[in-house]
């Protein structure tokens, strides 16, 4: 599945956090690795001002705002996000436990990855396991940086293990120098140098390292330690300064002050680089085992430094097979010893140094960046191949009681004087996509058929729109060439060479429609006349839809004109010629008339009902009503609803069938197939079919979400496995006003029949 708009949810820089460095970094690597990914980020504030924030920071979280994250997910759902990516640290969102973020995740309709740089064997409190529960059952897919943390999750937290992906800390793509190349950046040249960076807190236990100092310094007088970084704002403000003013205390105590460096900066990546590049040894002396991932300890083993660590869970594993030295926690004297074993022995500590960076090569960004995208196609696609329904449904499949009013709001909204305008940006037309022939030839019919709806103001715009639309179609027919246009600029220019033969068979089941329905003699007139020169050209067509449009038109034109010869005979040609598609592509498990179930399918049975129905061919009859019932029992999701064959792929025989996306126009041919498919056998079978694809619009789908938007009149474009489109096009609007005139006329039929029989029976 393609994924090109990415949302990544976290802190980012220039926020002082760990979680802002390595969000930042991920947002430059993915559009670094593809550039036509769309990456924008959405970043969490600690403070009412917020900062200074990149371009792609889209939208700012107040941490403690519960709205805020509701308003987010808002923000995020009007902006065509495909996948949302969240870095989560319990810290970082506000609410118990990092609560808030809950909500924004209970918000979102998209797939979610979910980074985890923490991952509790066991939570300090019951809030957090039970936060943490739910924040998985929101996740689509969980990457963790080691595998420690997949076993932690599969056996503590009970999370299967093909939703877990293992995607290493992402580093800096740095060569491999020696250290002297940097040192006299920092004014440490011809010396040793330790080091240890990143936000400074009491649970760093960097006083071990300068408690080892004095033994170090005192074989090698040449040795400084460096500590970089600036005191994390959590503990700043919880305690200030204390922490860093005892470690200076410690080194004045121990004599070891000149050879103690504080740089109390916050830095940016190219001059950690250098910082790191500058460090002959690196030590991470962290208090406790369970820390899961370190960005600190991945930058420095990917930049080839020798290595001397506690063995905390994320350490032990990166530090493996000599990529490191592990001291035990707490333990000055064992960091010294570390430490002098390397100085000692400089051939050992450069091959610990070689094993380190050759590690490293498979945890670069652009590697990193490739593993997420990866494990953000797979997201889209089980959500595709399983999609999350809005709302918990009933056993039942709940049926809405009633049809909705008809409401052309929408639909005036996109027609101006030329036509309807294609599509809309929402609910506003969008001009820069101009017309098609298409949308009008089906606003036409849509207009025709409303004519004799019993309220007289609908029946006076239904009059003012048939114009509309049939004006268009006489303009874009071509009497060079006998074939009409379809895709028309806002200026009116046409900007198509080649005109599409299924727009073709549109316009004259669209014409053919106004000729043998329409009570306006001068629309009837206007349409006969342009249905007669366009019909000719549609024996050369090879679409099979185009045929199945052109069959349906003559069927509406026959109505009233029974006895053209033209009509007849072209009716016969291209009748015969679907029925010869079916015998030589059907089979007893693939009653169709294709190898492929692709788009507006309900309109081929529907043509073969119609015509078999009127030259009396109970073969061609047959033949429709099995390749329509074959459909429907295609097309019923596992709750019974309707579920159409997805535009991304269809539905190749032998192949795998295609979910999403959804489109309206499914949903309108079936109503319109099963209704034509009831009004000749009276089985009820085919009213719960059409009422089944009816539904789908008002919420019965796989997504559980409306297609139809009441307020506006209008019907969103499609449905996504995650969503539905924004946007309100032509094609979209008029699938459902057919449909739901179409359900309404049979509905007034039945009644008026019911009412019969009873007079009849009294």
């Amino acid at each position: 599945m393609d994924v090109r708009r990415v949302a990544v949810v976290g802190t980012y820089l220039p926020r002082e956090c760990g979680i802002a460095t390595f969000t930042t970094d991920l947002c430059d690597a993915l559009v670094t690795e593809y550039r036509g990914l769309q990456c924008l980020a959405l970043a969490v504030n600690d403070t009412e001002t917020g900062y200074e924030y990149p371009a792609r920071v889209r939208y700012e979280l107040a941490e403690q705002d519960l709205s805020s994250y509701k308003q987010a997910a808002s923000f995020l759902g009007l902006g065509n996000i495909d996948l949302v990516c969240l870095q989560h640290e319990f810290g970082i969102f506000g609410g118990e436990a990092g609560s808030h973020v809950l909500e924004l995740l209970r918000e979102l309709r998209m797939p979610v990855v979910t980074t985890l740089h923490t991952v509790m064997q066991e939570p300090p409190a019951p809030e957090f396991g039970e936060v943490f529960a739910e924040l998985v059952q929101l996740t689509d897919r969980i990457v963790v940086t080691s595998r420690r943390a997949v076993n932690i999750l599969q056996d503590v937290h009970k999370i299967p293990r093909e939703k877990i992906d293992v995607i290493p800390h992402g580093i800096h793509d740095v060569p491999f120098v020696d250290p002297s190349f940097h040192k006299d950046r920092f004014e440490v040249e011809g010396k040793f140098v330790i080091l240890t960076f990143g936000l400074l807190g009491s649970n760093k236990g960097l006083e071990y390292v300068i408690q080892a100092l004095p033994p170090i310094v005192e074989q090698y007088p040449n040795v400084v330690y460096i500590i970089l970084g600036v005191t994390h704002p959590y503990w700043r403000r919880v305690e200030g300064e204390s922490y860093r003013e005892s470690l200076q205390k410690l080194a004045r105590d121990l004599g070891v002050e000149d050879h103690v460096i504080f740089h109390n900066r916050f830095v940016g990546i190219d001059e950690l680089l250098d910082f790191i590049g500058a460090a002959d040894i690196y030590v991470t002396p962290y208090l406790e085992p369970q820390q899961i991932s370190s960005g600190t300890l991945a930058y420095a083993l990917g930049a080839g430094k020798a290595i001397v660590s506690t063995p905390y869970w994320y350490a032990e594993e990166l530090l493996a097979d000599g990529r490191g030295c592990m001291v035990p926690f707490k333990d000055a004297p064992a960091v010294s010893q570390a430490v002098l074993d390397l100085l000692d022995h400089p051939t050992n500590m450069h091959a610990m140094r070689k094993r380190a960076y050759m590690h490293g090569r498979e945890m670069t960004w652009g590697k990193v960046a490739r593993q997420y995208m990866r494990s953000f196609a797979r997201a889209r696609e089980e959500r595709t191949k399983q999609p999350r329904a809005v709302f918990q449904s009933s056993a039942s499949l709940f049926r809405p009681v009633g049809l909705p009013t008809i409401k052309l709001d929408h639909l005036r909204r996109l027609t101006d004087d030329t036509g309807i305008v294609r599509h809309a940006v929402f609910t506003v037309p969008n001009r820069d996509d101009g017309y098609t022939t298409d949308d009008n030839a089906r606003a036409l019919v849509l207009a025709v058929l409303l004519e004799d709806m019993e309220k007289e103001p609908l029946v006076e715009a239904a009059r003012f729109l048939s114009e509309t639309y049939l004006a268009f179609l006489g303009h874009a027919f071509s009497k060079d060439t006998g074939r009409f246009r379809n895709l028309m600029a806002y200026d009116r220019r046409w900007t198509e060479s080649v005109e599409s033969e299924d727009s073709h068979g549109r316009a004259l089941w669209a014409l053919g429609t106004v000729a043998g329905r329409s009570d306006n003699i001068s629309l009837r007139g206007a349409a006969a006349g342009l249905f007669s020169m366009a019909l000719p050209a549609a024996v050369d067509a090879t679409s099979p839809r185009g045929w199945a449009f052109t069959l349906i038109g003559i069927y509406e034109y026959m109505r009233r004109f029974y006895g053209d010869h033209t009509a007849r005979t072209i009716r016969q040609t291209l009748a015969h010629r679907l029925m010869e598609m079916y015998r030589r592509n059907s089979s007893p498990d693939w009653p169709w008339l294709e190898d492929t179930v692709a788009y507006a399918n309900a309109k081929l049975p529907h043509a073969l009902i119609l015509t078999g129905r009127w030259i009396a061919s109970s073969e061609m009859v047959e033949t429709g009503l099995r390749a329509l019932g074959w459909l429907a029992d295609l097309q019923q999701g596992e709750e019974g609803c309707f579920s159409p064959i997805g535009s991304q792929g269809f539905y190749p025989r032998g192949g795998e069938r295609s979910r999403f996306d959804q489109q309206p126009v499914e949903a309108a041919a079936m109503v319109s197939a099963c209704l034509e498919a009831h009004r000749l056998t009276s089985e009820d079978r085919w009213r719960v079919e059409a009422r089944r694809a009816f539904d789908w619009f008002l919420g019965q789908n796989d997504v559980k979400l409306p297609i139809y938007d009441a307020s506006s009149g209008g019907c969103r474009d499609a449905l996504h496995p995650d969503r539905t489109s924004a946007n309100q096009g032509a094609e979209a609007t008029i699938a459902f006003l057919l449909s739901l005139v179409q359900m309404r006329k049979t509905d007034q039929t039945l009644s008026h029949s019911e009412q019969s029989v009873r007079e009849v029976t009294e």
